[in-house]
């Protein structure tokens, strides 16, 4: 048997997928025949981390995608019951700006349409483009049972959502309140902290002299001067805040004021909250439009006036020439008006963090609005204890931090949103529909049939291992585990691996609008899915960024070809006798060969590669173990060995070539399957397995 010259990813890959596909192998019904497997009995279960429907393949995807496939490949060579659930989330607020950026280009909005109408065009939407990026995971070898896959609007998944909203409801966890929330008014709903971007932003700092209403003594000065980022919202101040121990206000302490502008009394009160380092010291107050103030304004029983409305324009609550203006247009004319009745100090540049909505980037603005809200209090203590009792574990274990400082600071969590795209909240009279990620916090419980009690619940739950990016920790993770504990008394999973923040060579992150992404399908275009695949894995070495470079996929490639190569080689070694040995025996020895098989140094240096390798993958050490690899299959395999047997024709030698290269695709094949794959079929072995996924893993 005699590989071609050079191996073509580009006319090898898609063939190979197909076998894998029509073998069924993906399912963990399928690997159970082998009569030697120790762990037939047992399951490993991962879920992917739904991507949204309208995304594509990124670099994070990428990685994610190479090491859950790393993973589930081991244990269903391992003999496991593996099983990869796919799936994709119907992102809520996404999906609906794809379809209403769609719809502007015809000149038409959502409510030219109505609401049912808009939901037939989002539903015709998905069905077109909603499975592109699972498509795209099978581009880069993505192991998973797609006959399971899942989407969070399905309706057996829309059962559980509403499952657990009513069971949350009758134990007087959720109630609806008009709270301050985060309001985009580009996509006319709310959001919750962990939905908002917060980006740079160069402005100013303008000090403003507040009128005391009874003039001091002669000498004194007759004002305070407060600084603040946000001019606009003094129209809706209902006090002034300063901290209780600074000494500079303490007299001031309990006398009134007058708003500049608004001509409204209002007093100055002493708070705990106030940062006397910013600005004068002393702060304005506007409860309606700032969280900070709106908690100091539940402390003194300060009134609310929101000045701001749902469209990010002055409400009628303010003085007549700013009503109906937009935000920055009141801006400007507060600052010009408070010039003019010599009210402004001075104004300062000052950069600072600036919240913006996660989807659109508009403008987030704080406003009060009646709302659906969860308490937190008891879910979070749930998910605090899990971590705490080492139930669920985080690789690097820094990470619990980011997931324990949320949890002991929580607040309740807003879960209604104000857009028509989602699972409408199950209660008579309200168009709202549910956050996001109040269905995706049911992920492994509902892709299982959860509320149901499904044959697969009951297998395969709870999973093993999540593999997830830090940005989620707290919007899903956590969210995960509380949902897992409260409806079925066990943690979802035990240990989350959290993995590196791709960026650029640079250090930059990556962004496809900035022209700073790298496209993943270009890579597996130009290279091969198993160079890229390599290349990703090679670079795990433990850091929490990754700074990205092609030049390791270059080497994934090159590693490729030497593999291929070598491969060659030894089926040209092989096809030279009649009998071919039968090397699918455990690595202490081939049939028909004894002591000196065993005792040759490059199965001791094989052995000692296994073992190495085995212990860095059950160690989540994806680089090490790529290292490991190269190294021994380059250089002890390669450039030694095969070197030393160019001209030895003996059984012996040609069993161990086999052996060896046999072994090496074994431990390869996680990392890249489709070139392990395409050699294993050409293999003259016996007792030869219908594809080497399945073969048994190297002990």
């Amino acid at each position: 048997m005699e590989l071609p010259k050079a191996y073509e990813p580009q006319k090898t890959e898609d063939k190979i997928y197909q076998l894998w596909e029509k073998s069924d192998f993906f399912s963990p019904e399928a690997n159970q025949s082998r009569a030697d497997n120790p762990n037939k009995n047992k399951t490993y279960t991962i879920v992917i981390p739904p991507p949204n429907v309208t995304g594509s393949l990124h670099m994070g995807h990428a990685l994610n995608a190479v090491i859950q496939d790393i993973l589930i490949r081991k244990k269903r060579m391992e003999g496991f019951r593996t099983l990869w659930v796919p799936g994709t989330d119907h992102a809520g607020i996404a999906t609906q700006n794809v379809v209403e950026k769609n719809l502007k280009k015809e000149g038409k909005t959502r409510f030219d349409l109505g609401r049912e109408k808009f939901l037939e065009l989002v539903w015709q939407w998905k069905e077109e483009y909603g499975n592109i990026i699972l498509n795209q995971f099978k581009k880069i070898g993505a192991s998973c049972d797609w006959s399971r896959a899942r989407f969070t609007m399905d309706k057996d998944y829309a059962k559980a959502v509403e499952t657990a909203f009513l069971h949350y409801h009758e134990k007087g966890w959720i109630y609806q309140g008009k709270r301050v929330v985060n309001w985009c008014p580009r996509c006319a709903t709310s959001l919750s902290d962990l939905e908002l971007e917060h980006q740079e932003e160069k402005s100013h700092l303008w000090y403003i002299q507040y009128p005391l209403a009874l003039r001091q003594a002669q000498g004194d000065d007759n004002f305070i001067i407060v600084a603040t980022t946000r001019p606009e919202t003094m129209l809706g101040d209902t006090a002034i805040a300063v901290d209780p121990h600074d000494k500079r206000y303490k007299k001031l302490i309990g006398q009134k004021v007058i708003v500049p502008l608004v001509n409204r009394e209002i007093e100055i009160i002493a708070d705990e909250l106030v940062d006397e380092e910013f600005g004068t010291g002393a702060v304005k107050v506007t409860p309606a439009h700032d969280l900070t103030d709106y908690e100091i304004g539940q402390k003194h029983n300060l009134a609310i006036i929101q000045v701001i409305d749902e469209k990010g324009k002055i409400t009628k609550e303010a003085p007549l020439p700013y009503q109906d203006m937009k935000v920055k247009e009141a801006r400007e004319k507060i600052v010009e008006d408070l010039k003019a009745q010599g009210l402004l100090e001075k104004i300062e540049d000052y950069t600072h963090q600036v919240p913006k909505c996660y989807r659109c980037a508009a403008g987030i603005e704080l406003l009060p609005s009646l709302q659906w809200f969860l308490k937190m209090s008891e879910l979070a203590k749930l998910a605090i204890k899990a971590v705490g009792e080492g139930k669920v574990k985080f690789i690097p274990k820094n990470f619990e931090k980011i997931y324990l400082d949320w949890l002991y600071n929580i607040k309740d969590w807003c879960i209604s949103r104000q857009i028509w795209w989602g699972h409408k909240i199950p209660i008579k009279g309200t168009d709202d529909v549910l956050d996001t990620w109040f269905s995706s916090a049911l992920w492994p419980l509902a892709v299982l049939g959860w509320p149901q009690k499904t044959d697969d619940l009951k297998t395969f739950y709870p999973t093993q291992t999540l593999v997830t990016a830090r940005d989620i920790i707290n919007l899903w993770v956590a969210r995960m585990v509380f949902s897992g504990l409260e409806f079925s008394g066990k943690e979802p999973f035990q240990d989350v691996i959290i993995t590196p923040t791709v960026l650029t060579k640079e250090g930059k992150r990556m962004s496809k609008s900035l022209g700073t992404g790298i496209d993943p399908l270009n890579l597996i275009e130009k290279y091969g899915a198993d160079a890229t695949r390599f290349g990703i894995a090679f670079q795990l070495m433990g850091g929490q960024d990754m700074k990205f470079t092609e030049d390791n996929i270059v080497m994934g490639r090159k590693f490729c070809n030497k593999l291929w190569n070598a491969s060659r080689f030894v089926l040209m070694k092989i096809s030279e006798t009649d009998k071919t040995p039968d090397v699918n025996e455990k690595t202490s020895g081939v049939k028909g060969f004894g002591e000196g098989f065993r005792k040759s140094l490059i199965m001791e240096k094989l052995d000692r590669t296994i073992k190495s390798v085995n212990k860095d993958l059950d160690n989540y050490q994806f680089g090490q173990a790529a290292h490991t690899l190269y190294d021994f299959f380059w250089h002890d395999f390669c450039d030694q060995f095969l070197e030393r047997t160019k001209d030895k024709k003996d059984g012996q030698t040609k069993a161990i070539l086999l052996h060896t290269l046999l072994t090496s695709l074994k431990l390869l094949h996680p990392f890249v399957p489709f070139i392990t794959e395409e050699i294993y079929q050409q293999l003259p072995i016996e007792n030869k397995k219908k594809c080497l996924m399945i073969e048994k893993w190297p002990e």
